[in-house]
């Protein structure tokens, strides 16, 4: 009983010291082993490494890229005119000798440099453009140069500036509102004249239009006295032709048309000499 004792032990004993004289670097970690507080060594790949107890000690750090958002920081442009710039950076840790060498091995701290190094070129790079470039149309070439010259600087930290991206360009409110009474000012200068424009073109198109239905009016109204002239022309004919087949029968035909347009109703009465060829027809029918 007592050696089987010893023997668990003894296995305890052994796991914890090759436990304490073993270490793994996985593939997503970068280490550094001291010897009584001195790098001795920190160009590791992924795998498992031996170390003296109490002798050696081992530091990891994350080798993956990492993200670094910073805060919104006020800039001023080539006017002289204040901008929020919003920006994160992406970086990771390349070399971790000199890593810990320059900031103890402390994110933080490594942070906060780098923030500050990638600041200066960001308050550098907006004072040598205008609003409207830095609004618009220079954003990529500012971030390609602040991580062109923020990553030299950054290296003498162990670290690898992979990019900085500005998520963001705001005025500051007061700017704002002042620029966008004067944008509305103009959009509403612009909508104005636009208004004004279309108001003279439909003017124009019911000038024209007017015209177009006067003429064709008028080209209608003559089309119609012409047919009415020629109907009335072809009227009188047939009549004259008529008239001159019979003209007996013609004025008889007449005088019964006016008898009856006269004599309509009941009530009518007409007021002529006795004499009068009115009832030239009338004294005819008597004498016979």
């Amino acid at each position: 009983m007592n050696s089987l004792r010893f023997s668990f032990v003894v296995l305890i004993l052994a796991g914890a010291v090759v436990s304490m004289s073993t270490f793994i670097v996985h593939e997503r970690e970068l280490a550094i082993k001291f010897k009584l507080g001195e790098i001795v060594e920190s160009e590791y790949e992924p795998g498992i490494y031996f170390q003296i107890p109490f002798i050696n000690n081992v530091r990891k750090f994350d080798s993956r890229i990492l993200t670094m958002d910073t805060p919104s920081e006020r800039f001023l442009t080539a006017e002289k005119k204040n901008v929020i710039v919003n920006s994160f950076v992406k970086w990771k840790i390349s070399d971790p000798k000199t890593f810990y060498t320059a900031t103890a091995g402390d994110e933080r701290q490594a942070i906060a440099r780098m923030a500050s190094i990638i600041n200066n070129e960001l308050k550098g790079q907006f004072a040598s453009k205008t609003m409207r470039e830095v609004i618009s149309g220079e954003r990529a070439t500012i971030m390609q140069q602040v991580t062109d010259n923020a990553g030299v600087k950054i290296r003498d930290l162990g670290i690898e500036l992979i990019d900085v991206r500005i998520k963001k360009v705001e005025l500051p409110e007061e700017v704002s509102n002042t620029v966008y009474r004067r944008m509305a000012t103009e959009r509403q200068t612009v909508a104005r004249e636009f208004r004004s424009r279309g108001e003279e073109q439909a003017k124009q198109i019911r000038a024209n239009a007017d015209r177009q239905r006067e003429e064709i009016l008028a080209e209608a109204y003559r089309k119609s006295e012409e047919i009415r002239g020629e109907g009335d022309a072809l009227s009188a004919k047939t009549y004259a032709d008529s008239f001159n087949q019979d003209k007996e029968f013609y004025s008889f035909y007449r005088s019964l048309k006016a008898y009856e347009t006269s004599f309509g109703n009941a009530g009518d009465i007409i007021v002529l000499s006795p004499d009068s060829d009115f009832f030239k027809f009338f004294k005819d029918s008597g004498s016979r």
